[in-house]
């Protein structure tokens, strides 16, 4: 594999509506897209850097500037043994995993195209469709998220994650149970309380909720430990986890019994894989978390849940949940709470490039 031309893109695209967690809400994506090229092939991917650092440090910003000023200057030109390999001349750079993910995914995308298969059969992926939940943000009233998720539940999907907060949590979700009660819900506090709410979060045992995902630190796994030995609701770790390293301190300590695998937030798929491997030979599953994603990194997402470890839905909603028109062809949808995994070569979908191109606000290329 030798990468001969890299193009850095950045679009702006617009959900359909205001989508807000714990921590703030927006409307408006700042889409980074990836491009590369060599030997008559290219390879596509999304870093998923949001537009602040509310979910993590890195933003659209500073993704950027490690890839133009570091990263895609240092791997032009060069052979490369496959995917993950592409980074060895840059390992010595700490951090800015979204960063590096992004290269390493379109290096898989690649691949997968130089072997003339689906992105899924390249990482092994054994389903020819994924069970998918959808991700509801948190809503000014009842009424209003009973709606919206009476609608998600008439679109078919198998799960529903609801966004939490102090003040918007066990009334909440009790109310969504009394109305729904046979919904797979889950609830996602993104880091919103602390270990001294642990009766608080104890009063969702009652619930049935598949899991409680990252309530506590962004970056805990002690508290996340003792809390797991207070409450019955499994703990699924999300924000925490961004290497294997973090994986293994997490069994290690018992901070969860499962976990959330985005492969923008881990460093790639192949970590992603590895994670997956780690947790299927722990016995406890996995699934694909989103990130507000475009289809290009929607198509990279369920290619990883067609893992086997991944038997718990993912937030992989369809093209229509988010965007008014997606930059990809064909959309992605839903049916019977499932998600079909492109069967064509690579990630399985074709890109709007022209789309792409008249949206386009900056772009950097090199080679």
């Amino acid at each position: 594999m030798k990468i001969e031309r890299a193009v850095l893109r950045e679009i702006p695209l617009r959900l359909k509506e205001f989508f807000e967690i714990s921590s703030g809400g927006s409307q408006d994506r700042r889409v980074v897209l990836l491009t590369l090229e060599g030997e008559g092939l290219e390879g596509w991917s999304e870093c998923v850097a949001a537009g602040d650092p509310s979910y993590a440090y890195e933003t659209a910003d500073t993704a950027w500037h490690v890839l133009t000023d570091f990263i895609l200057p240092s791997i032009i030109g060069r052979e490369a043994d496959g995917p993950e390999d592409l980074l060895t001349p840059v390992g010595w750079i700490r951090g800015h995993g979204m960063a590096k993910a992004a290269v390493e995914m379109a290096g898989w995308d690649m691949a997968a195209r130089a072997d003339g298969v689906s992105l899924s059969k390249k990482l092994g992926g054994t389903r020819s469709s994924v069970p998918v939940g959808v991700s509801v943000g948190l809503k000014p009233t009842d009424e209003a998220l009973h709606e919206q998720v009476a609608g998600f539940i008439a679109d078919g999907y198998a799960r529903v994650k609801i966004k939490i907060k102090p003040g918007r949590d066990v009334d909440m979700l009790a109310g969504l149970r009394t109305r729904f009660p046979d919904v797979a819900f889950m609830a996602d506090a993104n880091s919103a309380y602390t270990l001294a709410d642990a009766p608080r979060l104890r009063e969702m045992d009652a619930l049935q909720l598949m899991m409680i995902e990252q309530p506590l630190r962004y970056d805990d796994f002690l508290q996340h430990a003792r809390l797991q030995e207070l409450i019955q609701t499994s703990v699924c770790l999300d924000e925490s986890i961004k290497s294997e390293g973090d994986t293994e301190l997490a069994l290690e300590l018992g901070s969860c019994r499962i976990i959330n695998i985005k492969p923008g937030r881990v460093g790639g798929l192949g970590v992603s894989r590895r994670i997956h491997d780690m947790m299927v030979a722990a016995g406890l599953p996995v699934w694909c978390g989103g990130m507000l994603e475009s289809g290009v990194g929607r198509a990279h997402n369920v290619a990883l849940a067609s893992l086997p470890g991944f038997t718990l839905p993912g937030d992989i909603s369809a093209s229509r949940r988010y965007w008014e028109q997606d930059i990809v062809s064909p959309e992605f949808e839903v049916a019977d709470g499932e998600m079909a995994v492109p069967t064509g070569v690579g990630i399985g979908v074709e890109v709007d490039v022209e789309r792409i191109e008249a949206l386009t606000t900056r772009v950097a290329t090199f080679g």
